[in-house]
């Protein structure tokens, strides 16, 4: 038990209990050799090192947004290129904010490139075939070729990870450097990011999206918007409470590490019943098409018949 009041044994009760209920929700092997074949050097070569700023971060996802759109299972249907396309999307809406300004340009780089490097560590571990890849990364890694999975799953997946797990780590990070924060000045930097979340999924979800899931989308109206806002919302706030709280644990490596795992565990069976919804949505997609002939418009193919 650490001075902080964490406690250690609970908390690793915990993480193999969450571990043993995904690896019983999850249907799909890990593939053999994993990494990114048959683009495994070329993934090695962009990743090599890590960012120096935002700038560096845009020039990898691009290059890593060609490489994943080349591999399996056939251009561009890659379940990881369809998250790192949403994640380049809004890195440059992060990086724009920056030259437009903010309270303090140089947390809100810092942080954009630790959170990125998380990310960078996640594709390099899976690259070489390494067992220390997060589980929350995993769960969508070892789906890049399936295609049962839809686009808009697998970015959601990405998102996931990367704001369940990397970035109250990328927190951490950014405040090694900088300290903790002692005011309110940088908290409005950090909520920025929500805004430009905001602006940017809703049209990336429509462009990830089957036709039926639009005619859904359509028939919702603005829930979807509304409910994915309040999703980002609630799970950066929680990034910046965990942050907060691992904060406090970062000179015990012991209790640092088992709450991390604790909270990849975590972050990865959310991830396995988001697919189980998806599986359930897709198989649902002909009970909806009949669904909406009784109670709404008819989809437009319907109608040109």
């Amino acid at each position: 038990m650490s001075t902080t009041g964490f406690d250690r044994e609970l908390a690793r009760g915990s993480a193999e209990l969450l571990r043993t209920k995904r690896i019983e929700l999850s249907d799909l092997e890990i593939p053999a050799g994993r990494g990114w074949q048959p683009l495994h050097e070329k993934v090695t070569e962009v990743l090599d090192g890590h960012p120096a700023g935002i700038g560096d971060v845009i020039t990898r996802l691009t290059t890593l947004q060609t490489i994943m759109d080349e591999l399996p299972p056939s251009p561009a249907a890659n379940r990881v290129s369809a998250f790192n396309e949403l994640y380049l999307k809004i890195t440059r809406r992060v990086d724009q904010a920056i030259l437009t300004g903010v309270n303090e340009p140089d947390f809100l780089e810092l942080l954009d490139v630790e959170f990125a490097k998380r990310y960078f560590d996640a594709l390099t571990l899976w690259n070489d075939d390494d067992e220390e890849t997060p589980d929350v990364w995993e769960v969508l890694f070892k789906r890049a070729s399936d295609t049962r999975m839809s686009r808009l799953t697998a970015a959601m997946l990405g998102v996931n990870a990367h704001i369940n797990h990397d970035l109250a780590l990328a927190l951490i990070g950014t405040w090694n450097e900088t300290g903790a924060p002692t005011d309110d000045l940088i908290h409005p930097d950090y909520l920025l990011v929500n805004e430009i979340f905001y602006q940017e999924i809703p049209p990336l979800r429509r462009g990830f999206s089957t036709r039926w899931q639009l005619e859904l989308d359509e028939f919702v109206g603005p829930l979807d918007d509304w409910s994915q806002r309040m999703l980002v919302t609630v799970t950066r706030a929680r990034a910046w409470d965990q942050g907060r709280r691992l904060w406090e644990l970062r000179n015990d490596a012991d209790d640092f590490e088992q709450a991390r795992r604790t909270m990849d565990r975590a972050g990865s069976l959310l991830a396995e019943w988001a697919i189980i919804g998806d599986r359930l949505v897709t198989d649902a997609g002909g009970g909806w098409r009949r669904f909406r002939r009784l109670f709404g418009r008819r989809p437009t193919s319907d109608l040109a018949a």
